[in-house]
């Protein structure tokens, strides 16, 4: 496969970021991205040479990953204003921002440690030897697929005692997860400033902390996540009556107010309709201002009644609507079905390089493939992106999964490249159904 017969827009854009890399290595990271796009297998950075026909010079690509590891906050940020100019979204961005492991394996890999595994399966393993990535993604809604995550960038988590063991030419600096998201943030609201757009970040309740709620009210963005249930939350203060006393009026009022007992009122609760999962659900919701010292000051809280129980989310914004909170807290999980797609179908994780930067810049190169192939596919029609003649068994109108869109691609890239060889040249319709043929296995 040749770079010619990629889709225009990714020709664009894959030169616009390399104007910003070192001219005489620039051209490697479209080879990078194409062999990720059709590599199989395990995906190794092995795998991505072959996919893209590259023999000599193979290793000058795992230093170059090293520099992509380093400079992938700029060609994240170009890639954010070509998305942003391609889909043309209204309204505020809307990020999500969560934490993941890679596993991997031996004792040289630079980064790795022993965390948390938030998915020990049958085994019930409580803890995992390999990395741990902050990402951070934009989430679209399409007209027909619903939530979409578009991760952008992603932070290598290091633990404290785990730095020390890195070279120190790797340059490392040790950095809490709330410190990484929020840096992360703070980049994700400077590209967006500079398009005009606000920013709404949802996260998980681990980040609902004071160290990143006030570096994301710093950068002016709207922060929706859970609430704790037995979280300090503090009545909105009354304004004085007549003259103003001297000093600073307050910031959070005298009275105490408890999550569990506001809960347990039946009296307040209302049904409003809010779109989660691509539908429209009625929810049990009892809403309500507080002032909480974390978020620095007032927050709308949004108590919902679930089968299992109760849950209360806040968001940093008094003023957004009850059913706009519940679809953005929804929307989160679209991060999730992205770290299910970037490990299953790209295979992060499995690119077996040592390097701490270089495993930096093979997350970068999964994520952009990632994101690419999701920018193609959002304007293409059902019939080719969910194609579901060869499998009469599956369901026709199942949403297109992120593998669907990705083999669509790969088909529609060595369709062209056939077509340009075969210009000029009368074939058989035999040849034809079997070039096609090919062509779908392959693909």
């Amino acid at each position: 496969m040749d770079l010619p017969f990629l889709p225009r827009f990714w020709q664009d854009l894959l030169a616009s970021m390399a104007c910003f890399l070192h001219q005489r290595h620039a051209w490697r990271l479209a080879v990078l991205l194409l062999g990720a796009l059709f590599a199989n297998g395990r995906r190794t950075v092995t795998r991505w040479l072959r996919a893209a026909h590259v023999s000599r010079g193979f290793a000058a690509y795992y230093y170059f990953l090293a520099a992509l590891g380093r400079h992938a906050d700029f060609l994240a940020g170009l890639l954010l204003r070509q998305a942003l100019d391609r889909l043309a979204p209204e309204g505020p961005l809307l990020l999500a921002i969560d934490d993941s492991p890679t596993p991997r394996y031996g004792p040289h890999v630079q980064g790795a440690g022993l965390h948390h595994n938030p998915t020990p399966g049958p085994t019930g393993q409580k803890f995992l030897y390999g990395h741990v990535w902050v990402c951070l993604a934009w989430i679209v809604l399409h007209p027909l697929w619903g939530a979409l995550g578009l991760p952008l960038l992603a932070r290598l988590y290091v633990r404290r005692k785990d730095v020390p063991r890195l070279p120190p030419r790797a340059g490392w600096s040790f950095h809490t997860k709330l410190e990484l998201a929020a840096d992360l943030v703070t980049w994700a609201a400077r590209w967006a400033r500079t398009a005009g757009k606000a920013v709404r970040v949802v996260v998980d309740g681990f980040y609902a902390k004071r160290p990143f709620l006030k570096a994301v009210a710093a950068a002016e963005v709207t922060v929706v996540s859970r609430l704790r249930r037995d979280a300090r939350l503090h009545t909105v203060p009354v304004p004085p009556r007549g003259r103003r006393r001297r000093g600073r009026p307050p910031l959070y009022g005298p009275g105490r107010i408890s999550l569990a007992k506001r809960a347990g009122n039946p009296r307040g609760w209302q049904t409003v309709p809010a779109r989660q999962y691509g539908h429209i659900r009625s929810k049990r919701t009892k809403t309500f201002l507080a002032t909480w010292r974390p978020a620095g000051g007032c927050i709308r809280v949004v108590i919902v009644r679930e089968e299992h129980g109760w849950l209360a989310l806040f968001s940093t914004e008094p003023s957004l609507a009850v059913a706009e909170i519940l679809s953005l807290a929804a929307d989160r999980f679209a991060l999730e079905q992205d770290f299910h797609d970037l490990k299953e179908v790209e295979g992060l994780g499995q690119q077996q390089v040592r390097n701490i930067w270089a495993n930096v810049g093979a997350f970068q190169v999964s994520a952009w493939v990632h994101t690419l192939v999701e920018l193609w596919a959002w304007g293409q029609p059902r019939e080719v992106i969910g194609d579901r003649s060869a499998s009469p068994w599956d369901d026709p109108e199942r949403r297109p999964s992120h593998a669907d869109r990705r083999k669509a691609l790969q088909r529609l890239c060595l369709q062209r490249e056939f077509q340009g060889l075969a210009e000029g040249q009368a074939l058989t319709p035999e040849i034809q159904q079997f070039v096609g043929r090919v062509i779908n296995h392959a693909a």
